[in-house]
């Protein structure tokens, strides 16, 4: 899988969100680099369980750093189909790669409209500089 910042969707909230165009209805989803860097030393992450259910906007884990714990939320409504098993021992992987090798949960879309609500990039990186 080859993600880079220009080709993925992400929430305001600093998720990101890759779609292939391949007919699988399965998005990938993790964090950006901006977040990773706000919060800086990671020391804990919680993902849900393979099988659960979520929605747009739900809060599906958490991350943790020295200085505040961070809610994660759902950029698509659907089921969980796969987990990144080993970042949460390897939260390093984040300040590396936080796309490709840092992706978190691959999400079977329930919705495939919904991704027309998130940002593209251009915008996203607007609201950075309107935030920063």
């Amino acid at each position: 899988m080859t993600l880079s910042p220009e080709n993925l969707k992400y929430l305001p909230s600093h998720e990101w969100l890759y779609a292939p165009q391949d007919g699988s209805g399965i998005a990938t989803v993790g964090i950006s680099a901006f977040a990773v860097a706000e919060l800086n030393d990671l020391v804990y992450m919680a993902l849900p369980k393979v099988g659960q259910v979520i929605e747009s906007g739900q809060e599906f884990g958490e991350v943790e750093s020295v200085k505040a714990v961070s809610p994660m939320y759902s950029p698509v409504s659907g089921q969980i189909v796969e987990i990144h098993e080993g970042i949460v021992e390897r939260l390093e992987t984040l300040n590396d790669d936080p796309y490709a090798g840092g992706w978190l949960v691959k999400i079977k879309l329930s919705d495939p409209s919904q991704l027309d609500g998130l940002l593209d990039y251009a915008a996203y990186q607007k609201l950075l500089a309107q935030s920063g």
